[in-house]
């Protein structure tokens, strides 16, 4: 079976309450600065370890935040999520948090529409760089899906006809399109 992020989406015609939400989050404001100065004293070590503790911080705070909008703030599974940190690694809970640029929804310029939609730069200070990656870096995005039968999956090859209509319905050429999509393309372009 092929899957689309929106089949974990209620369709607007079954009048049924649905969400999907998105977020951005960082742990790497500071982070260059302190990195320079160890560097500027030639402490490698230090550098490194501070840009992986970055790294881990950011992503164990989206794990916080979906974790709340799983219990808290959309609540549908407040009263039956009791997760061991094991359950959480093996993600033993009811929705996803699909990122841009992963297996499941590979085209990064969906940053810019998030970007656009929560005025993310300038709610956060989080910033899209030319090439769409996040600065600073330690930074984590991606969009919350409720549907109990929601799960990772990877988009496979996309035919040069899938690559016209998807180009179309974004407003971009299917060049454009196409050198987002490169590592997709079950055609050489």
């Amino acid at each position: 079976a092929y899957l689309c992020l929106s089949d974990f989406i209620a369709p607007a015609n079954t009048q049924k309450a649905d969400y999907l939400g998105m977020f951005a989050v960082s742990a790497g404001f500071g982070v260059d600065a302190m990195c320079e100065r160890f560097l500027a004293e030639h402490d490698d070590y230090n550098s490194i370890m501070v840009k992986a503790l970055a790294d881990r911080l950011a992503e164990a705070f989206a794990e916080y935040m979906h974790e709340q909008v799983r219990r808290t703030y959309w609540g549908y599974s407040a009263e039956t999520e009791q997760l061991t940190t094991g359950d959480l690694l093996a993600i033993k809970y009811d929705g996803i948090r699909p990122a841009p640029g992963y297996p499941s929804q590979p085209d990064h310029t969906e940053k810019t529409t998030m970007w656009e939609l929560g005025d993310i730069a300038q709610q956060t200070g989080i910033e899209l760089t030319e090439s769409l990656a996040m600065t600073p870096a330690a930074s984590v995005s991606g969009l919350y899906f409720a549907h109990p039968q929601s799960k990772y999956f990877a988009v496979g090859k996309i035919d040069k006809d899938q690559i016209t209509d998807y180009a179309q319905r974004k407003n971009m050429a299917v060049e454009e399109i196409e050198k987002w999509l490169r590592s997709n393309l079950a055609y050489d372009s």
